[in-house]
């Protein structure tokens, strides 16, 4: 539920959530390493957590997108108030306009980039064949690099506090990582002639 509902207010980062989760279940196959079967069942943890985490994050940017496109003059209002978002709403109009649904890739790892994402196509109007594709794409991205971070991590130094810690930070070192690139200046087309 907290995947679902963090793009309208991440009080707990998801991806905590399924760091920590994937952490643990790489704990429990660790202990069972000795029965072979639960290498498979280990697998099918991790699978059915990625899916669970993919889905949320979905249907999450979905229900922002289409509250986003009904009362898009009053997230219009909200998002003009600040040069922040109306430069970002920019950015990813003309990214959408161009088929660069890679930003809403991006943008899933960036902090409130998803939120800004889903609430600015929304808002624009995009068509959902236009966004939905990308969201899923990004969704699913986000959940198997969030449950390999726990699960590697929770492999190589066990279903700790650490082995967490260490999974957190490398998964915000990525959102970081995908700020910076979001923030960077896009190269200006050069001009078609005739």
């Amino acid at each position: 539920m907290s995947v679902l509902l963090d793009v309208f207010l991440p009080v707990l980062p998801s991806g905590v959530l399924v760091i920590t989760a994937a952490t643990a279940a790489a704990g429990t196959a660790a202990d069972a390493a000795a029965d072979a079967a639960r290498g498979h069942a280990g697998f099918a943890d991790m699978f059915a957590l990625v899916m669970c985490a993919a889905t949320a994050s979905v249907l999450g940017d979905l229900v922002a997108y289409r509250l986003a496109w009904r009362g898009g003059d009053r997230f219009d209002r909200a998002i003009s108030r600040s040069r922040r978002l109306t430069a970002a709403q920019a950015k990813l109009g003309t990214a959408l306009l161009r088929g660069g649904g890679p930003l809403v890739v991006l943008a899933r790892f960036a902090p409130a980039g998803r939120s800004v994402v889903s609430l600015g196509a929304g808002v624009m109007h995009r068509r959902v064949a236009e966004f939905l594709p990308w969201s899923a794409l990004a969704g699913l991205t986000w959940a198997a690099y969030s449950v390999s971070l726990g699960y590697f991590g929770g492999q190589w130094l066990g279903a700790t506090w650490f082995g967490t810690a260490v999974s957190v930070f490398a998964l915000f070192a990525a959102g970081s990582g995908a700020a910076f690139l979001m923030s960077r200046p896009q190269p200006a087309e050069a001009p078609t002639t005739p």
